[in-house]
């Protein structure tokens, strides 16, 4: 279940065996998080890991890739057995019975998080076939929601190749104990760093209170400090009063304990809510309240929704804002979003329950802070779209040849003509219009873009080495205008534009 602690746990046992010098690799996926949020990546940094830190297998990755130059293209499938099933299998044909056996650890946190189920199931498939193979020597520590992807894909191992431990059925007693620890070590950091709160604040029948409410969510326990630490303009103490109001009685507290809550999150969710309403004053009707509302879903809800991270500076510039109220509109959300100090360092959720949260509208019951995914889609899809119109040229690079191999340029030059907002509207801008459900017509914005700057952004993921990505893309928006066509039968401009525009290109890249 989300917020039980699986991350840290994963975190905490990678350390450890990598302090033992055991650990083979680890990959950490996480939605919205550019390339870990897929599995295009994952063998490849599988293999490279191994290959880095256990010289027994560097020498057969090595001479895999060398074999196979383009194994970085090909599916994942191939990818493992060619980097990963066969130097393991060289390896073990060399050592002879005398030598001494290779053992080592793979750590792969939030499966669930992967985009695109049967990528899910394949992975959890090659490491079944692979633990069958090795045995002892091949170990994987795995965490993931159960979702059915992952559930389904764990039915078809044999049950004795692996062990499971459900978090949220961990004995309660353990749980608070650990959560307990957490914060009383939190609370001692805040009386170092705050010298005017009392040495035995916030007492122990406070902290009893916040493990009750944590209800056996780690999540709730870390953002509840992090909201009360705070960011120096609320005293602890007051924010302390925000989440547990002083006047909460022993016998109110008594009797929700005995009142089991009607959600699981329902006191996460509670937190959530009360540090967006101390962060943003919706109280006032009338047209600045209407823009708070709107500048927050546009900001907010664009950062629980990107695919890959952005900075301030970038996400502005693909917004259409200024940087100023970007800033503003994040400065007292610490508690739920990583916000570096640079504008060009990006900003990223705590904990994806945050977005969870935020686009659920049965647990965030308040429709000022509630976002409506599909159309925060259809809003960045449009955003991407207009930066791309206003921004793609031919020869967007300046090197006046057309000849000119990516290979061959700089990449700082790239970097410096192709800035982050403008790369990640050309990477995502169909994956943003495929998530809102929009429709395509003749004339929109769509067939507008396609009609003037089709090659200036095919150009551009040249130049950044998507270009399988892009026919990734074309492929999904084919898709797209196929379902639009469906809908509108009578409408023969749509099938013109669904023939000619783009079912034309994709039988050339394919």
């Amino acid at each position: 279940m989300a917020g039980t602690g699986k991350s840290t746990i994963a975190r905490t046992v990678a350390h450890e065996f990598y302090r033992r010098k055991c650990l083979g690799a680890s990959f950490f996926f996480s939605r919205g998080g550019g390339d870990v949020g897929h599995a295009r990546k994952f063998v490849t940094t599988i293999a490279l890991q191994l290959a880095s830190r256990l010289q027994f297998l560097k020498e057969y990755i090595s001479q895999a890739v060398s074999e196979h130059v383009h194994i970085a293209s090909q599916g994942l499938r191939e990818q493992w057995n060619q980097l990963i099933s066969q130097p393991l299998s060289q390896l073990q044909a060399q050592q002879s019975s005398g030598t001494a056996e290779f053992s080592f650890l793979i750590v792969i946190d939030a499966l669930d998080e992967c985009e695109g189920d049967n990528d899910i199931r394949l992975i959890l498939q090659l490491l079944s076939e692979t633990n069958s193979l090795f045995e002892s020597r091949f170990r994987v520590f795995l965490t993931s929601r159960p979702e059915t992807s992952t559930r389904l894909g764990f039915r078809k191992m044999p049950g004795t190749i692996y062990r499971d431990l459900i978090l949220h059925n961990t004995p309660r007693a353990s749980v608070d104990h650990d959560i307990r620890i957490f914060l009383e070590e939190k609370f001692r950091e805040m009386r170092e760093e705050f010298e005017f709160l009392t040495s035995n604040w916030p007492g122990s029948s406070m902290i009893d209170e916040l493990v009750q409410r944590a209800d056996g969510l780690f999540i709730y326990a870390a953002t509840i400090c992090r909201f009360i630490h705070g960011n120096g303009l609320w005293l602890p103490q007051d924010l302390l009063n925000v989440v547990i109001p002083s006047n909460t009685s022993s016998q109110s507290r008594s009797l929700r304990r005995d009142v089991p809550s009607t959600s699981p999150t329902r006191e996460l969710d509670e937190t959530y809510a009360h540090i967006l309403e101390r962060s943003f004053d919706t109280e006032q009707d009338g047209p600045d309240k209407n823009q708070l509302v709107q500048e927050f879903k546009q900001i907010v809800g664009s950062v629980a929704i990107l695919i890959e991270p952005l900075s301030a500076a970038s996400l502005a510039k693909l917004l259409d804002i200024r940087l100023e109220t970007i800033n503003l509109r994040v400065r007292n959300l610490h508690s739920v979003l990583n916000i570096p100090r640079s504008n060009s360092h990006p900003i990223r959720l705590l904990h994806p329950s945050f977005r969870d949260f935020l686009l659920d509208k049965d647990r965030c019951t308040n429709s000022n802070f509630w976002v409506d995914e599909k159309q925060a889609h259809q809003a960045l899809a449009g955003a991407c779209v207009q930066l791309m119109s206003s921004s793609l040229r031919q020869d967007i690079c300046g090197q006046g040849a057309p000849g000119v191999l990516a290979t061959d340029i700089e990449s700082e030059r790239v970097e410096r003509c192709i800035p982050s907002e403008l790369q990640y509207a050309c990477f995502y801008w169909v994956e943003h219009l495929r998530k809102s459900d929009t429709e395509l017509h003749e004339n929109d914005q769509v067939h507008q873009f396609l009609q003037t700057h089709l090659l200036h952004w095919l150009e551009v993921l040249s130049w950044t080495r998507k270009i399988s990505q892009g026919i990734d893309a074309i492929l999904a928006l084919e898709s797209i205008a196929i379902v639009s066509h469906s809908m509108h039968t009578q409408s023969h401009s749509t099938e013109t534009f669904v023939d000619q525009r783009i079912s034309s290109f994709v039988r050339i890249c394919t």
